[in-house]
């Protein structure tokens, strides 16, 4: 055998011997293992149910307000709004002022969009709210009776308003060269030298026992709701002084706004509710909806007992004796995927009264028991509790568009997991749909934080597909 030849056979011999090495250090890992200390890695997909939900009213908790009335596709909508004026604290009028020194009182609303028919007239009308007032710390429905703080007895207009949104007879200017549209009500005698009289402005407290606040209403007009943002009341005076041993007239304006230093709420009433909820309710196996302020949620039941039982089965490692070895639970991943049906992308021209009402730009889940809670406490989103999300665009694989909420229940459910007892891991979880206005702020570090969520007080209909029609939930957990 020559030298080249037993050089081959040499090599060979050696690779032999690196393959046999690796093979060993490979299944060495694995011999010396624990069971206990491996990491499990599992999916699986649960069901969910969906059915529609309502309540009778909601929390009134408004940074705007509607007001008017309109038919829709799920029914006719009046809209009332009942506000306090927050009080000047420390202000005076100036020296020698009185009654006779008013020379009128307006009320100025100023609304940024509006629902149905802009052509169509409506009548403002106004009361003086006679029989009592608000407390600021207290929460109230939007289907509160109005009765109990206005007696209507005697408007205090000169003459009803009459409106239509598209018009802008009273647009203002804004610094952006945008015009806003306004109407504008001149106050009566009556009111004017009742208002006028008041002029001790110590306190929110004091001004309130002096001045109830206002009822604010249409008293025709059934195609249009106009969505207000904001309110106020203006004080038109003159006053005297002496200048240059000359008596000098100035005219002068003081304004009273109704904003978050007093409580507002806005009136919400649906002309036969309960039998268009059930309308939409046969619908259910196909598609469900969510619709504001008219109280109408989508109600989702997650199967945690199902869940718990299959989760917790695969970290069970070991059984010695009595003692069972298990792993700590952690789900990875939790995506529920709400679509969303109804999105309008046609011109402004094609709106008709079944497209008026548009999708929320935002909607919590939330646990159903914790609803009433969240909002009469002003809580924020937390894992535990709620979950936020933005309405989003998606592309399918042909390139059209869709539309939907997606929700991240991987804490949630390891929370529930790990802190729930025995017991409430055997009953299903009953969350809500529940469309929301959101308040944000820019942190220091430049990202968005949400600073309160509300439910959602201007109008929008959400038509999602329901949980038979292709709603589930996919969960990627694991046990270290």
């Amino acid at each position: 055998m020559n030298r080249r030849l037993l050089h081959i056979v040499f090599l060979f011999f050696v690779a032999c011997g690196f393959t046999a090495c690796l093979d060993d250090v490979e299944t060495t890992g694995q011999s010396v293992l624990d069971r206990g200390d491996a990491i499990i890695v599992l999916a699986d997909t649960f069901p969910i149910t969906s059915n529609i939900d309502s309540c009778d009213a909601i929390i009134s908790q408004a940074d705007s307000f509607l007001l008017g009335e309109v038919e829709t596709k799920y029914g006719l909508l009046r809209a009332s709004i009942l506000t306090q004026l927050a009080c000047p604290e420390g202000y005076h009028y100036p020296e020698g002022f009185c009654v006779d020194s008013v020379d009128s009182i307006c009320l100025f609303m100023y609304y940024s969009t509006w629902v149905g028919d802009g052509n169509s007239p409506l009548a403002v009308n106004a009361y003086l709210m006679d029989r009592k007032t608000f407390d600021y710390s207290g929460t109230y429905r939007s289907d509160l009776n109005i009765e109990d703080y206005c007696s209507r007895d005697k408007s205090i207009l000169t003459n009803h308003r009459i409106v239509a949104a598209s018009e802008k007879l009273d647009s203002i200017q804004n610094g952006n060269g945008d015009y806003i549209p306004m109407i504008r009500m001149r106050l009566n005698d009556d009111f004017t030298q009742y208002f006028a009289s008041i002029q001790t402005f110590e306190s929110q407290e004091k001004f309130n026992e002096l001045f109830n606040g206002l009822l604010i209403e249409t008293s025709f007009g059934s195609s249009t709701v106009l969505n207000i943002t904001d309110i106020a009341l203006g004080v038109f005076y003159h006053f005297s002084y002496n200048k240059a041993g000359k008596d000098t007239i100035v005219d002068d304006m003081k304004a009273f706004y109704a904003n978050s230093e007093v409580r507002t709420v806005n009136h919400i009433h649906y002309q036969d509710k309960d039998e268009w909820i059930e309308e939409l309710k046969q619908d259910s196996d196909t598609y469900n909806y969510i619709i504001a302020p008219a109280g109408v949620y989508t109600h989702l039941q997650i199967p945690m007992p199902q869940i718990a039982d299959t989760i917790m089965s695969h970290m069970i490692v070991d059984i010695i004796g009595e003692d069972t070895l298990e792993k700590r639970p952690y789900v990875n991943k939790a995506e529920v995927r709400v679509e969303v049906m109804n999105v309008f992308t046609g011109s402004k021209s094609e709106i008709t009264r079944d497209n008026w009402l548009q999708p929320a730009s935002y909607m919590l889940l939330i646990r159903e028991e914790s609803a009433v809670r969240f909002f009469k406490d002003r809580e924020v989103p937390s894992d535990t509790c709620a979950i936020l999300s933005a309405l989003t665009q998606g592309t399918d694989s042909l390139g059209d568009a869709y539309y939907y909420y997606s929700y991240d229940l991987s804490e949630f459910l390891t929370n529930q997991l790990r802190k729930e007892t025995p017991d409430s891991l055997k009953r299903p979880l009953d969350m809500l749909l529940i469309p929301v206005t959101v308040g944000t702020t820019t942190t220091t570090s430049g990202t968005s934080a949400v600073t309160s969520v509300r439910q959602q007080q201007t109008l929008s209909a959400t038509e999602i597909r329901s949980a038979k029609n292709g709603m589930e939930l996919e969960i990627v957990y694991s046990g270290f």
